[in-house]
């Protein structure tokens, strides 16, 4: 007995010499999905506190976010690694620190008129913006059925709410929603034409190189922090989808937060050893040669800073975390 209380004031005394020295991060994520359960659970169950960090959670959309990040103003962000690779190539240093999602969760949604794939050509598709994983997925899509660019008309309508709401008054037909707006959309009656699941880098763990390397510290206890976070997702089914309902604010609707969170904390989605895939980048570079030439001939490397994860993964740590 007396043992245990020794314990529980050590442990006391870590926490209180943890928040003492703890470093302030600004850390964004760009919209409420399954997507951000990873800085959703991290910030909910303490465990960025725990690795002595200050975090101050802010959600930044879209493209604003590459900005924030390259502007100093977020130091991390979770958001499309596409458009982390687009600023690169436009000259800023972003890079991807960790993986986040390396695929897409997306279902192609259409007005229930449209029953077969050869129904799609000239109608209007709703996309995000211009360029963005919605608008390469979207691409992929279309090219599952044998169409392109050309059969249909692309039109930016905006975020997930927007993009459902286009498609509800009937200014889209047709439009990419992930979980668990797909699933609701399918509800309403929209019909899923068919899952565009594609190797990219989806909802990517972006920073600056300049700040990677400028404060090692931080970057160490935020990876640390990270890999944990995925690891509690993946063995605390409850913990998830607890925190999924709360940050989605739809805490009675069981079902559909169980299929976001089966397929948000999937290994091909959200993988232990957070490594972007070579291929992921590569989808995105291919999709950006005719505005960026460079894309041509870069090497998916060039967009990624992984000193810190591979600390981590060679050490032996992530495979001790599954090992417990």
């Amino acid at each position: 007995m007396i043992a245990l209380k020794y314990f529980a004031l050590a442990c006391v005394l870590l926490a209180t010499a943890a928040a003492a020295d703890a470093q302030s991060l600004k850390l964004s994520y760009s919209s409420d999905s399954p997507g951000a359960l990873p800085v959703w659970i991290g910030k909910e169950s303490g465990l960025y506190a725990k690795n002595g960090l200050d975090v101050q959670l802010v959600r930044v959309t879209g493209n604003v976010a590459v900005m924030a990040v390259v502007a100093n103003e977020v130091n991390i962000a979770f958001m499309g690694g596409t458009a982390a690779i687009t600023s690169n190539l436009a000259g800023s240093d972003a890079v991807m620190v960790a993986a986040g999602e390396i695929a897409t969760d997306y279902s192609l949604i259409v007005n229930p008129k449209i029953k077969s794939p050869e129904q799609l050509k000239g109608t209007v598709v709703g996309i995000a913006s211009v360029v963005g994983s919605a608008t390469t997925a979207t691409l992929y899509g279309l090219q599952k059925f044998g169409l392109g660019r050309n059969d249909v008309t692309l039109m930016v309508v905006g975020g997930t709410p927007e993009r459902l709401a286009a498609l509800r008054t009937g200014r889209i037909q047709a439009t990419l929603l992930s979980p668990p707006t797909s699933f609701a959309a399918e509800r309403e009656g929209f019909t899923i034409l068919t899952d565009v699941t594609m190797p990219l880098p989806y909802n990517s763990v972006v920073s600056t190189r300049k700040f990677a390397k400028q404060n090692p510290d931080i970057m160490r206890r935020f990876i640390k922090a990270h890999l944990e976070a995925v690891h509690m997702l993946k063995t605390d089914r409850e913990a998830g989808i607890r925190t999924l309902a709360k940050y989605l604010r739809q805490t009675k609707e069981r079902e559909l937060l169980e299929k976001s969170y089966n397929i948000s904390t999937a290994e091909n989605i959200l993988p232990r050893k957070q490594y972007p895939t070579n291929a992921g980048i590569k989808a995105v570079l291919d999709s950006l040669v005719k505005i960026y030439p460079r894309a041509a001939t870069a090497k998916p490397e060039e967009f990624t800073e992984l000193q810190y994860l591979k600390e981590f993964d060679e050490s032996g740590f992530i495979d001790a975390l599954y090992k417990k």
